[in-house]
């Protein structure tokens, strides 16, 4: 039987990125997967999504280059085209991880996965054949799936979750999305962008509900200006899929409506993949879909471990990776610092494109802070203006008291880029007027972290 000193279960951003820490802190490591190296968001996620959002934003620079100017020909959007390219990406990016494995020596195991005592486990390959590998640490991060919805099954066909929406080889004329968290919002933009005719439902109050209401409002108003009809307070009771497309019978606030798309994309969130793969059998503890870990990722049974969406907290492929790596460090008998989930980014990459981390306003006032809020729009932003993209605003919030930086969100153009900025000021300790006392380069759409923050100390200089 192979023995290691790290066995991981999974290979998406959680699970490849924590067995090369592993690997580089001097560990004999292997990695389980049982389908493509880099999981779900290299492979039907993260990566795949954003290749077809900038097809997307590409085709809508095309038909304003009148704004900017430039005359071209009429553009149409080549739906297969689209679907290849997105494609190619993902496979290209596994190509890449297969490389980091083979560079940093880790064995790669190809089949399902399952924890067993006695710190082993039990891999089963395509052709059903079973063997035994054994490891001193064992970490579970086998990630998740699309939530089936009980009520509206996923055909595959006609109602689908996230991996056919960037597979189909058709494009639908119209779309019925059921969820507007990050996939639901994204694929709805990538669609509405090339021509589908795209209603969103949502059952709670606003769209994207996670974020602050008032960066939820703004994407409302884009989506709509955009064409994209949003149901909010509402619930998709059934779909009849016996004729030629879908029939979704909608409760909203003001009565049932009926309606008809050629597609149904069910985006009502995740579940993680905890069943099967042996937790029962080995005695490892969980709670509401999910394992309980502590703050090293250890779960109930000692040397096994668990990260990614598999644990609580969101489901964020960055926040997987820092749980990897905190953990193998900690394993190798390093000093790591926890992880502070009050800490983490959000993205969302639909246009606008949305960026939070911390505390919204209505959390941050529940909490019991009395706060100081500063808000600029991009629209009184010299770069934003020159580069056609004016939409939007970064909100600030700070702790009145002592200047602690609460909460930062934005919605805009590159926003996602931008949001790292707040999450380091946040990691030291930076209170609002070093922010606003911290030259930022003109012109630059960052320079409205700079001047929202002086807008909450009433500084602002260019509004």
């Amino acid at each position: 039987m192979a023995q290691y000193d790290v066995i991981v279960l999974g290979s998406g951003p959680g699970g490849y990125v924590t067995a090369i820490r592993a690997s580089q802190l001097g560990m004999k490591t292997a990695i389980v997967e049982k389908e493509s190296l880099g999981g779900i968001c290299l492979n039907w996620g993260c990566i795949p999504t954003k290749a077809l959002l900038k097809s997307a934003q590409v085709f809508e620079y095309i038909k304003h280059a009148k704004d900017y100017g430039i005359e071209v020909a009429e553009a149409n959007a080549n739906f297969g085209a689209v679907i290849k390219r997105s494609r190619g990406v993902a496979e290209g990016m596994s190509k890449g991880v297969q490389f980091l494995m083979k560079k940093n020596k880790i064995d790669v195991i190809y089949g399902f996965g399952k924890v067993k005592p006695g710190k082993k486990v039990e891999v089963t390959d395509a052709e059903g054949k079973k063997s035994e590998i054994e490891g001193k640490n064992i970490i579970v991060a086998t990630g998740a799936r699309a939530r089936q919805l009980p009520n509206v099954p996923i055909d595959g066909e006609k109602v689908i979750e996230y991996r056919k929406a960037m597979s189909l080889e058709k494009q639908p004329e119209s779309l019925l999305v059921i969820g507007s968290g990050a996939i639901g919002v994204e694929f709805a933009y990538v669609y509405a962008s090339m021509g589908t005719k795209v209603t969103i439902v949502e059952f709670m109050p606003n769209i994207v509900p996670v974020e602050d209401e008032e960066i939820s409002k703004e994407l409302a108003k884009a989506y709509k200006k955009a064409g994209i009809e949003i149901y909010t307070n509402s619930s998709v009771e059934k779909v009849d899929t016996s004729g030629k497309g879908c029939v979704s019978t909608v409760k909203t606030p003001s009565g049932e409506i009926k309606i008809e798309t050629d597609i149904v994309l069910s985006a009502a969130g995740i579940v993680a993949n905890i069943e099967n793969i042996g937790l029962e059998e080995v005695g490892i503890k969980t709670e509401k879909g999910k394992i309980t870990v502590n703050q090293w990722s250890e779960t109930s049974v000692p040397g096994y471990y668990a990260i990614g969406d598999v644990t609580p907290g969101p489901a964020l492929a960055h926040k997987a990776s820092a749980e990897g790596i905190i953990c193998v460090e900690k394993i190798a008998g390093h000093h790591p610092q926890p992880l502070d989930h009050k800490n983490i980014p959000g993205c969302t990459y639909c246009t606008p494109e949305i960026a939070s981390v911390g505390y919204t306003e209505k959390a941050a006032k529940e909490a019991g802070y009395e706060i100081k809020v500063g808000k600029f729009p991009f629209s009184a932003s010299g770069k934003a203006k020159a580069a056609g993209s004016p939409e939007g605003f970064v909100k600030v919030i700070f702790d009145a008291k002592y200047g602690e930086w609460l909460g930062c969100h934005m919605i805009g153009a590159n926003v996602t880029e931008m949001i790292a900025e707040a999450v380091v000021a946040r990691k030291l300790e930076t209170t609002g007027m070093e922010i606003v006392k911290s030259v930022h380069p003109h012109p630059t759409m960052s320079e409205a972290i700079m001047e929202a923050a002086a807008a909450a100390y009433g500084e602002v200089i260019h509004l």
